[in-house]
């Protein structure tokens, strides 16, 4: 029984969208007859194998249900109670997770200032210190976001002189990829090379934002940098019994380049979005709007008059990003089209018409 309109749109959240087609299909699959639970199915299996081949072979796979259970356990896999993680003042394990890394696994955030949504070795020093100090939380892990929480995306470079500062200091890289796919389409290279190749340790897959239901993984890149996460999927309630649904899912997404396809789409629908605006704002026909970060993934980041943007919100879903600055955000998905766009960028103009 459906209920909703299918033909409403937002541009809130990559995580309104529904699931891909071939997604659908590929749970309908797996669906057929039975499979050994919590793990030892064919599926998950398959997806060890395609992990190693995007990932490298001493990639280890955890499929889990969501974005914050793939980053806690992966964290809490990843250092002593004592330890500490540094990320980003707007990370989402700062800001986004309900408390859940202090208050589920104990451990320490440290957070820092970025520079347009990234991390730099030396911002991240000004949190590495009082190493061996039994009065202060050991910085133990160095948590970056790709592509960022403001859809910048880190270079292969930039992650890897990250990676090379924190080994240096004895500490462990991880990677939010909650929008990894997106990140892999903005740069245009295998995932490898900006991940394993890069000296990130840990990852945490993505997918329910790439047109996947509630499913992520937890991707170990270093064999020495998790330990026990066997058991703390299972002690944070992240052990799917029906493992194969989720894996197949997964899998989905690295057959016939769908990922990635999708994920670009969602990328250039924000590129014709920031397009579109610029072009109505050089020929007059929009005014007091401005951009606030680089477009460079499935998000527009803009300055408006915070009257406007709820006026708009009244006809077209979007979230408030920094209310204080009348900063929001504009978020497109894999399924989002031209004709999406068109009708946004309409509403915008007659709001902020010249």
């Amino acid at each position: 029984m459906r209920i909703h309109d299918p033909h409403w749109r937002g541009f809130a959240s990559d995580n309104y969208s529904g699931v891909h087609p071939e997604v659908l299909q590929a749970l309908a699959d797996a669906n057929e007859g039975h499979q050994i639970a919590y793990g030892e199915d064919q599926y998950t299996e398959a997806l060890t194998t395609t992990i190693r081949e995007h990932f490298g072979p001493q990639a280890e796979v955890f499929p889990v249900f969501n974005g914050t259970g793939a980053n806690v356990t992966a964290l809490t896999a990843m250092m002593p109670r004592w330890g500490a993680v540094i990320c980003s003042t707007m990370a989402h394990i700062h800001t986004d997770e309900g408390g859940a890394p202090e208050r589920v696994s104990g451990l320490k955030l440290f957070t820092v200032q970025h520079e347009g949504g990234k991390l730099t070795p030396d911002i991240v020093a000004t949190q590495a210190y009082g190493f061996g100090d039994e009065h202060r939380a050991q910085p133990m892990v160095v948590s970056i976001t790709q592509s960022s929480e403001v859809g910048t995306v880190y270079t292969p470079n930039e992650v890897k002189a990250l990676a090379d500062y924190a080994h240096s200091q004895n500490m462990l890289l991880h990677m939010d990829g909650a929008r990894l796919w997106n990140a892999a389409a903005s740069l245009g290279v295998p995932f490898a090379d900006f991940t394993t190749k890069a000296g990130v340790d840990v990852v945490s897959l993505g997918g329910t934002k790439n047109g996947l239901l509630g499913a992520e993984a937890v991707v170990v890149l270093n064999p020495d940098a998790a330990e026990g996460l066997i058991y703390l999927r299972k002690l944070n309630m992240q052990l799917s019994s029906k493992m194969r649904f989720t894996s197949a899912q997964l899998l989905a997404l690295f057959e016939n380049s769908l990922g990635i396809n999708s994920a670009k789409r969602a990328n250039a629908m924000a590129t014709l979005l920031r397009s579109s605006l610029e072009e109505r704002i050089q020929a007059g026909r929009i005014t007091k709007l401005e951009f606030s970060y680089p477009t460079q993934s499935n998000g527009v980041f803009a300055l408006i008059d915070l009257e406007v943007a709820n006026r708009l919100r009244q006809k077209v879903r979007f979230y408030d990003w920094d209310q204080a600055r009348g900063e929001v955000r504009w978020m497109c998905s894999f399924d989002t089209t031209e004709a999406d766009i068109e009708g946004f960028v309409d509403l915008i103009e007659k709001e902020l018409q010249a």
